[in-house]
């Protein structure tokens, strides 16, 4: 068996482990941070339990921690109280990103994790099937229930040779990227072997996990061995080592060799992360902004190796350079050893151990600009400036290129000589044990609004294309999440004046006046975040189904979460007569879904013709879509967690 066959059997609660399968797993850990765990803790109080059945769930306040209103803080009032009220750990602001300090305090090799953030991931460099998901969906596994998900495919990536002097792991998993896409892992785990492995650290592997979301991919794994032992020792936590590998017989649904020493520096342009080039030939790019940081690129190592190269010079007069470190650990450790000193003198700026920029939280650039981040996505508008481009790189490139004022090559430069710390600096004060407030009142703000609930699905659904848009349509597209919105993250009314605003400002309005009606999208429909709100707005909104070419996982499954339908073009040509406006009818839709019929017969009444989706739900997707979602299929018993 590969390694991800090997944790999933541990796991199996139902199904059989079948590519495209539905299978349920126990999930061991779990994960919100701010920008989605409110909901996630309304939907976890509307399920009515009173302790989380998990080993240890977390909750993370990382991502909006710019407190300029009530808003925020009263959020992080709220899921503080709620979290430690149900028997949840606390990671408070300031203490890091939750999936570097996840890495750091908690990932045990070999345990499930389901986190209400799509690089939940992350963790699968610690060798945990780690998956990101829904709000909901990680509210069912704090209750006890398990995840649900397609049995998915296994990919080879076998890694050989080491890596040159300044290439990095960011550089192999851009060229992952290039090789596979943005859709290339939908449906599939990403699973690394091979002897380039053991060359590999934790942190460098958890770049590499953290960004696989960008493949669309379920997860992406690697095995427990000597490094991650070496690792664990580090952070006093040995007990949890565990030594996990594929069987060396282990078949695999597809393989790729990726050989390491051939690697060159690589960056992704604008307004993709697959959108890869070789850093060489953009040396000619002038550089307005470089920021390192974010979940994928701020660990110890990472910022050591930034450290190391700015020290005793000085930042390019034409660009600002921002530095986040990952975690309190990191800063802490930077402090005390002068690295921190080094990054000050260059010229950068130091923001605060959360996610800041990488979700428009702060520092967007000026208009035009061409900003360098070490981060995992370039989605158009997601920086907070439309004009901006947008390119991800390595730490290594962005350092170097903050000195010269445009992009530059790290490989023509000397290495500097950064090793791992045999021992990290640990202080775990802002993590609250809620074995430590045995009695706890939930504090609730007037911002936190009820999230809506559908209604149950009729036999006859119609309505007009609301929107008709094309490929690779992002969480950012729907529901874009920045520093003037992600305080309203509990606010769903409010957040619904913003809903497509970057692709059709007028789509809100002519939503509330048609009660309604139809999305009509290309391919990877949904692809990046897991944020729930970009089901839950459209459903305020009226939408009654998505019909596209085809869906990034997560927010599927959010989708029908929601009970709005995932309609998918049997013949992707019908995607060509469909306009905006047209009026389109599902009639006996009902009684098509209470007899499993996988394809649904459409017409599209404005202009008199007819076209097939498919609408491929399992038995317990059946009674969500019928009930209205999981809410309303829990309360009629349909279902149960």
């Amino acid at each position: 068996m590969n390694l991800t066959q090997k944790i999933i059997k541990d796991h199996l609660l139902t199904g059989d482990m079948t590519p495209g399968s539905e299978i349920s797993i126990k999930i061991d850990q779990t994960l919100t941070q701010d920008s989605t765990g409110t909901m996630a803790y309304l939907q976890l109080e509307t399920i009515g339990i009173d302790k989380v059945k998990t080993y240890r769930s977390l909750a993370y306040i990382d991502h909006n921690t710019i407190q300029s209103g009530f808003e925020n803080a009263d959020d992080h009032a709220y899921i503080q109280s709620v979290a430690l009220k149900h028997g949840i750990y606390v990671s408070k602001p300031g203490n890091g990103i939750c999936h570097q300090v996840n890495i750091e305090r908690f990932a045990v090799p070999g345990q499930t994790l389901v986190g209400s953030d799509s690089h939940t991931p992350t963790a699968g460099g610690m060798g945990m099937l780690a998956i990101g998901a829904g709000g909901l969906d990680v509210a069912v596994a704090m209750a006890g229930g398990g995840l649900y998900l397609r049995m998915p495919k296994v990919v080879k990536v076998a890694l050989t040779g080491a890596l040159p002097p300044n290439v990095s792991a960011k550089d192999i998993i851009l060229e992952v990227l290039r090789v596979l896409s943005v859709k290339g892992g939908v449906g599939k785990v990403i699973e690394y072997t091979g002897p380039g492995v053991g060359t590999l650290s934790v942190p460098e592997r958890a770049t590499i996990t953290n960004m696989g979301a960008e493949l669309g991919a379920t997860t992406s794994l690697f095995p427990s061995d000597a490094r991650t032992l070496e690792f664990l020792t580090a952070q006093n936590r040995a007990g949890d080592y565990r030594p996990l590998a594929a069987d060396p017989d282990a078949a695999y649904d597809e393989a790729l060799t990726l050989d390491l020493s051939g690697l060159k520096p690589l960056a992704a342009c604008p307004h993709s992360p697959d959108n890869v080039m070789p850093v060489s030939e953009l040396a000619a790019v002038k550089v307005d902004q470089v920021c390192i940081g974010s979940c994928t690129n701020s660990s110890y190592l990472d910022l050591m190796r930034a450290a190391a190269i700015l020290k005793g010079r000085r930042v390019h007069p034409s660009v600002s350079l921002t530095v986040s470190p990952g975690s309190r650990q990191v800063m802490a450790m930077l402090a005390g050893n002068g690295a921190l000193q080094d990054i000050i003198n260059a010229g950068a700026r130091i923001l605060e151990c959360a996610c800041g920029p990488c979700i428009g939280m702060g520092q967007s650039p000026k208009t035009d600009a061409v900003s360098l981040r070490t981060f995992n996505r370039n989605f158009y508008a997601r920086s907070g400036t439309e004009s901006a481009g947008v390119y991800l790189v390595s730490v290594e490139t962005a350092a170097y290129s903050a000195l010269a004022g445009h992009i530059a090559d790290p490989s023509l430069f000397q290495a500097p000589d950064v090793a791992a710390p045999a021992v990290f600096e640990i202080n775990d004060n802002l993590i609250l044990d809620p074995k430590d407030y045995a009695d706890v009142t939930v504090v609730r703000g007037p911002n936190i609004k009820p999230f809506p609930l559908n209604t149950a699905l009729k036999n006859t659904v119609e309505g007009e294309v609301l929107l008709k848009a094309g490929d690779n349509i992002t969480t950012d597209h729907i529901m874009p999440s920045n520093a003037k919105l992600l305080p309203y993250r509990s606010n769903i009314p409010y957040l619904s004046a913003h809903c497509m605003e970057t692709l059709d400002a007028e789509f809100p309005a002519r939503a509330k006046a048609k009660n309604g009606g139809f999305i009509v999208a290309g391919d990877n429909y949904g692809q990046g975040s897991s944020r729930e709100h970009a089901a839950l707005v459209p459903l305020y909104l009226g939408i009654k189904g998505v019909i596209a070419k085809s869906f990034a996982r997560i927010h599927r499954d959010n989708l029908i979460n929601s009970g709005i339908l995932p309609l998918v073009f049997v013949d992707k040509a019908d995607f060509d007569g469909i306009a905006e406006g047209d009026e389109l009818i599902l009639s006996g839709i009902r009684a098509d879904v209470t007899a499993g019929r996988p394809e649904i017969t459409v017409r599209n009444r404005t202009k008199g013709r007819d076209f097939v989706c498919r609408l491929d739900l399992t038995e317990r997707q059946r009674k969500f879509i019928l009930a209205g979602g999981v809410l309303n299929a829990q309360r009629e018993r349909s279902y149960h967690v």
